[in-house]
Order: structure tokens, then C-alpha cells, then sequence
């Protein structure tokens, strides 16, 4: 079925970026592995661009070298993450936002196209790797889900080792959570946590292995000042991760409420699944994520033939992408 026009669900025209289309158009054309990862969705300030583009250029070099290698798509996914993980630029893993009472909580999800095998954990305190245990989750549990202290058990009895939740902070978010609880208890203007302008860190990615198959990945700290065992889209299954062979792989970034609502992942998926090319249905759910609720965010999602979209609504999302051919990455659409 060909792609309708290129327009949003209200009626807004968007207008794709060029090299992105035509380097999805080609991908589609070589069977060969494709990898895609993000950084977040925000207003990146420009003295953090480059912290943004070498942490989504290294992840890339991790996932590459496992699919290059003939490795799986759900490998390369995993891999990519733990390297944003451990990256103090990303709000996953340590360097995260801190909870209003001052911890790091952590929520990642990890989904196998072929399968529908997935594998998610949220609130977790202890572990700097939440993807590593999420992926514990996919491949050794007949659980999807596992949260809190009964997620970190599971980690633990599966060889995951656990953590301080000191080792998990930086002295960055220490005084960034201190700036604003200061400046909301002396009644000033309160900070919109939600706006565009605000770090929205998640990071994710989405893979296509010489097999065939398709596999994504999500992982977040959550939001700054977040009420304890808050939950936002990004661990959750058809919210901010999905993957399914006979679809798409998807990954999400962004003010995870709105999303949610929308079951985003899953809504963009089906759209791949009626024959629209990738790249139109990122821009339309940004459009509609916009037009219906005024969120705000970003998307990557990869089909089993290679065609991927790469899209978002907010001054600037970190993205970087691997094929046989190409690599590529910024922060903007041009």
C-alpha cells in the first residue's frame, strides 16, 4: 500500500527531512542491519550538544559491533543502551534526575520483534544497568514486569549485581534538585517540569540483525522532582517501547503522560503495519501527539525491511544511525 501525503491528522503539513527520507528509502533496499538510537527530546542548550552527539555516536559503535559481528537485534539494543546507561549526558542509568526526595529511580523496557518476548522494570533503586535487567526479564522469567524491591530481587537471584543509590548520583542533579525545591518554596514561579525546554534524557533504541528480525529498547531515570514510584511511559509496553516483527520497532522520548495515553508505540506500529513507510508515521505522531494533548517528544522506529523514521516536536532530540552504508546523527531535522 503506497504512503498517503505526507500531512498531520489535523491537517498540519509536515515537512520530512530530506536526507532522512531518502536514506530510509535505501535502507529498505539492502536487507543489511540497521540500528537507530535516541537521547532525549528537549531543548538541548548548545554548550551540551556535543556531550549528546558523542554519547548517541558511542552507543552506536556498541550496538554496530554486535550486528556486524551477526549478532541479534535484541543484543544490539541492549548493548547500545547500557552505553547511554552509563553516560552522565543521559537521564538513565547514573547522572539521572533525582525523585523529590532526592534518589535516583530507574524504569527500562526491552522487546524482541521475532518473539513478542519483553521484559520491563520500574522503580528500581539498586541496579545501574536497568536494561541488563529488563533483558534478565525477556530471556529468563515468564513475567514481563517486574517493580521496586521485587525487581531487584529478580536482577540479583539472575546474576545482575546490585548497587548503592548513592553510586547512582552526581553532584549535577544534587544542586538541580536543590535549585528547585528552593525556588518552589519561596513561592516563586513554578518551573513546568513538562515544557519542552526541560531534560527529557530518556534514551532507546531500535535494531534490524541480518536475520530479519527488529528488536527496541527504552531506559529512563523519569522526571526531576517525580513523586516516588511515579511511572512514565517509557518502561511500558506500547508506550514508550515496542517491537514486532510484522510492524515496527519503536522507542519514545518525551513528557511520558501524554504518551501514555496514547499507547504511542503501538499506535505508531499499527500505522506501519497498514503499509505507511516509517519516516510519515514519525512526523504524524508527533503532529498528533501535539494536535491532541499538547505533549511533546520524540520517536525512532525501524520496520523488518529498514525503513526507519526518526522524528520529534521539540527544539532538538539526539539521534544517531547505523547501516551497512551510512552513519549519520545530530540533533535536529534540517
Amino acid at each position: 500500500m503506497p504512503s498517503p501525503a505526507p500531512h498531520g491528522r489535523l491537517g498540519h503539513t509536515i515537512r520530512p527531512d530530506a536526507t532522512l527520507t531518502i536514506l530510509s528509502e535505501a535502507c529498505g533496499l539492502n536487507n543489511g542491519p540497521v540500528l537507530v538510537v535516541h537521547g532525549g527530546a528537549w531543548a538541548i542548550p548548545d554548550d551540551m550538544v556535543e556531550a549528546h552527539l558523542n554519547g548517541a555516536r558511542n552507543a552506536i559503535a556498541a550496538g554496530w559491533r554486535v550486528l556486524e559481528s551477526g549478532g541479534s537485534a535484541l543484543d544490539a539494543v541492549e548493548e547500545s543502551v547500557v552505553v547511554m546507561e552509563n553516560d552522565e549526558a543521559f537521564d538513565a542509568g547514573r547522572g539521572s534526575f533525582l525523585n523529590r526526595e532526592g534518589k535516583v529511580q530507574l524504569d527500562s523496557l526491552i522487546m524482541d520483534g521475532g518473539t513478542l518476548r519483553a521484559g520491563g522494570v520500574g522503580c528500581v533503586e539498586h541496579i545501574a544497568n536497568p536494561i541488563r535487567a529488563a533483558r534478565k526479564v525477556l530471556s529468563e522469567s515468564p513475567h514481563v514486569y517486574f517493580v521496586a524491591e521485587g525487581a531487584e530481587r529478580f536482577a540479583q537471584e539472575h546474576g545482575i549485581p546490585l548497587c548503592e543509590n548513592e553510586d547512582l548520583i552526581i553532584p549535577r542533579e544534587i544542586e538541580r534538585l536543590r535549585a528547585f525545591q528552593a525556588s518552589a518554596a519561596s513561592g516563586k514561579e513554578k518551573e513546568n517540569l513538562f515544557a519542552p525546554a526541560i531534560s527529557h534524557d530518556t534514551v532507546g533504541a531500535v535494531a534490524l540483525d541480518r536475520s530479519g528480525n527488529i528488536a527496541a529498547g527504552t531506559s529512563t531515570g523519569g522526571t526531576l522532582n517525580k513523586a516516588p514510584g511515579r511511572l512514565g511511559d517509557s518502561s511500558l509496553i506500547g508506550c514508550g517501547c515496542y517491537a514486532d516483527n510484522q510492524s515496527a520497532a519503536v522507542s519514545t522520548t518525551g513528557w511520558g503522560e501524554p504518551i501514555m495515553k496514547f499507547v504511542l508505540a503501538k499506535w505508531a506500529a499499527d500505522r506501519v503495519a497498514s503499509g505507511n513507510l516509517p519516516q510519515w508515521v514519525a512526523d504524524e505522531a508527533m503532529n498528533y501527539l501535539k494536535d491532541r494533548v499538547n505533549g511533546h517528544g520524540g520517536i525512532i522506529l525501524l520496520d523488518s525491511q529498514g525503513h526507519f523514521g526518526i522524528s520529534h516536536n521539540t527544539p532538538r532530540m539526539a539521534w544517531a544511525l547505523r547501516t551497512s552504508a551510512k552513519l549519520e546523527s545530530g540533533v535536529n531535522r534540517e
